[in-house]
C-alpha cells in the first residue's frame, strides 16, 4: 500500500511539474517572444528557409494577437490566437502599443486565415504605395535601388516542405546552379536591406495603394516569389494589415539549418546563428 501511496505522489508531481512548465511557458510565448520558424522564401536573402528566430512581442504592445496559437496538422489540431482571446480581437488600440517603423521585419496574423506570415514593413498608414516595372515607389517618389551581385542556392527541395527555388536563369536541373539578381533597397528612413528579382510578374506593376489609417503595407524581400500586400485579400492575397493583428518584430535569427530537420546537423548553416537582420 505504500509503495502505491508513493507512485501516486510521485504521479502527481509530476503532472503538477508539468502543468506549471506550461504555463510559465505560455506566459513567456504570450508576453515576451514567439518561436517561429521560416517556412517559405519570401523573404530571401534576407531570410531562408529554415532560420529560426524568436519574435519580439513587446516591440509594439499586445493585442488578441499576441496570445499563441497552437497547430499540429497531425492529428488535426488547430487553435489560433482568436480561439484563446478572441474576447478582444474587436480592440483596435494595443496594450502598451507602439507602432513599427518603416523597414521593420515583422510577424504578423493573416487578415483572413489567421496564418502567422513574415514580411518587411513598407507602408505606414497615409503612405501611397506604387510598384513600376519593379522598383518601388513610395509617396510618389522611387527609393533608391543599387545592384548588388547574384544571389545563388542550388535546386533541391528546401526546408520541411520541400520547396524548390524560382530562378532567374530559367529551368535548372536538380542540382544545378539557381540564381536570382541582387539589389541594396534603400528606404525614405535610411533603413536599406537586399531585395532580389526573378524576372517580370504581374506584381511588378501595380496601382496606387494608400494605406488606410491604423494599417500596414507588407512586401517580402523575394520580391517576385512573394505573397503580401500588393495582392488583395479577394484575390488570396494579404492586403493591408491592420494593427491588431502585429504579432511582434524579427530582430535576429538564432539558429539555421538547411535540411528536412533540425536534428540533420550536417545541413546546419552556423555561419547564420545569431545573425542580427537587416
Amino acid at each position: 500500500m505504500a509503495e502505491s501511496t508513493g507512485v501516486i505522489a510521485w504521479l502527481w508531481d509530476t503532472l503538477k511539474t508539468i502543468f506549471w512548465a506550461l504555463v510559465l511557458a505560455g506566459i513567456f510565448r504570450t508576453l515576451f517572444f514567439q518561436p517561429f520558424w521560416i517556412p517559405s522564401g519570401s523573404m530571401k536573402d534576407t531570410l531562408l528557409i529554415g532560420d529560426f528566430l524568436f519574435v519580439n512581442k513587446m516591440a509594439y504592445g499586445y493585442s488578441y494577437a499576441s496570445c499563441p496559437s497552437v497547430r499540429i496538422p497531425a492529428i488535426g489540431l488547430d487553435l489560433g490566437a482568436d480561439d484563446f482571446c478572441g474576447f478582444i480581437e474587436d480592440r483596435e488600440e494595443r496594450f502598451f502599443g507602439s507602432d513599427p517603423e518603416r523597414g521593420d521585419i515583422v510577424v504578423f496574423r493573416h487578415p483572413v486565415d489567421g496564418r502567422d506570415f513574415i514580411k518587411r514593413v513598407i507602408g505606414l498608414p497615409g503612405d501611397r504605395i506604387q510598384m513600376r516595372d519593379g522598383l518601388l515607389y513610395i509617396n510618389d517618389e522611387a527609393v533608391q535601388v543599387e545592384p548588388a551581385g547574384t544571389f545563388t542556392e542550388i535546386m533541391e527541395p528546401q526546408g520541411p516542405l520541400g520547396v524548390r527555388p524560382q530562378c532567374a536563369n530559367g529551368v535548372v536541373g536538380m542540382g544545378a546552379v539557381c540564381e536570382k539578381e541582387r539589389f541594396i533597397e534603400t528606404l525614405p528612413n535610411g533603413v536599406s536591406h537586399a531585395i532580389l528579382n526573378i524576372g517580370p510578374r504581374a506584381t511588378d506593376n501595380t496601382g496606387v495603394y494608400t494605406v488606410p489609417e491604423d494599417m500596414f503595407f507588407f512586401i517580402g524581400d523575394n520580391r517576385d516569389n512573394s505573397t503580401d500586400s500588393r495582392v488583395p485579400q479577394v484575390n488570396r492575397g494579404v492586403g493591408f494589415v491592420e494593427r491588431k493583428d502585429l504579432v511582434g518584430r524579427a530582430d535576429r535569427v538564432m539558429f539555421s539549418s538547411a535540411g528536412r530537420s533540425m536534428l540533420a546537423f550536417w545541413t546546419w548553416r552556423s555561419d547564420r546563428f545569431f545573425k542580427a537582420l537587416d
